[in-house]
């Protein structure tokens, strides 16, 4: 079928586009090649399939309406994955606006898309931050989650109202992914594993927060790629056991619409994490022990059962192995 994914030139979008191709799917990428981090990253990963006979790249911005009516009317495509958006927890704190073009006004006019061009199934990125304040592990779709604690996470939570209200209104099947940890190679420049190999190998410290005392689901890319094939192969409906008076936020029994944890269902110490990658390198690990930085959350833990149920998924990759990978890919991509 023909897949219109956002983002493909970031971390997850490459490897979904990847993944998609390898199994014969036709792909439309749209991405911004935003400077929020090194472009030239984002160029090569794009270099792996750009010149694949079944890929076809879209330069645009998810804020610009013309081009992504365009994207939609020229194309056609049959399902979507919307996994653009404006990333990074804290650099929220210092560009409010960004987020909110790009995360809310841009996700509306992939909506709208959808709305006038038949569109059978929208997947789309939401994240585990939306948990916000919510201390229960692990964490589950079917808790409520009204008080996030950064405006990234506000902006999810948003995306998955307004995924919602359109699929209600004008029946399209929308499914929200919220994602925990992802790591593995050619991930982002400003997440953890990629700034602390970067400074264990020049030698430096690395900072870490709460004084190490976090714990996170750390998922491996692979285990995330394969969830999102396996759940945009499996278009939302409504779920006939809903309540109005008991309302489940993990589904609706009014609209075709699901919400779904996808991650690692162990947690892992962050001071073992960190263990792991300085046995991958080789090299002992200086750290400098920080205070918990507003907006985080002290841990994380996902309950993975529903996409279990759904689509039989199962993460593989314990954090040994996939910090190995990422190392591997570090020393040859970086040199």
């Amino acid at each position: 079928m023909k897949v219109l994914v956002t983002g493909t030139a970031g971390f997850i979008g490459s490897h979904v586009a990847i993944k998609l191709l390898e199994r014969g799917d036709e792909v439309v990428g749209i991405d911004n090649m935003s400077d929020y981090y090194d472009v030239s990253l984002k160029r090569a990963r794009l270099a792996r399939f750009s010149d694949h006979p079944k890929y076809t790249h879209c330069h645009a911005d998810l804020v610009d309406r013309v081009a992504i009516e365009s994207v939609f009317a020229n194309h056609k495509p049959q399902r979507v994955i919307n996994l653009a958006a404006q990333a990074g927890v804290r650099y929220a704190a210092q560009n409010p606006h960004v987020y909110v073009d790009s995360n809310v006004t841009g996700f509306l006019h992939v909506l709208e898309g959808c709305r006038h061009h038949g569109v059978e199934h929208l997947v789309f990125a939401s994240t585990s931050s939306v948990y916000g304040a919510n201390t229960k592990m692990p964490f589950s779709e079917h808790d409520h989650t009204e008080h996030p604690l950064t405006l990234y996470a506000a902006t999810k939570k948003a995306n998955e109202m307004m995924a919602h209200s359109y699929a209600h209104l004008y029946d399209i099947p929308c499914t929200g992914l919220r994602f925990f940890t992802v790591y593995g190679p050619w991930g982002r420049p400003d997440m953890a594993l990629f700034l602390f190999t970067k400074a264990i190998l020049a030698g430096e410290s690395i900072k870490v927060f709460n004084h190490g005392h976090h714990k996170r689901s750390f998922t491996y890319i692979d285990d995330i790629v394969e969830g999102v094939v396996r759940i945009l192969d499996k278009p939302a409906g409504a779920d006939v056991r809903w309540q109005g008076d008991r309302p489940d936020p993990a589904s609706s029994g009014i609209a075709p619409y699901r919400l779904y944890n996808i991650g690692n269902n162990v947690s892992v110490d962050l001071l073992e994490y960190i263990e792991v990658v300085g046995s991958c390198l080789g090299i002992p690990v200086q750290m400098e022990l920080m205070p918990l930085q507003p907006g985080d959350v002290p841990d994380t833990k996902a309950d993975v059962t529903d996409l279990f149920d759904a689509v039989d998924y199962v993460p593989q990759v314990p954090v040994s192995v996939g910090v190995a990978k990422f190392v591997e890919w570090y020393r040859a991509f970086y040199g």
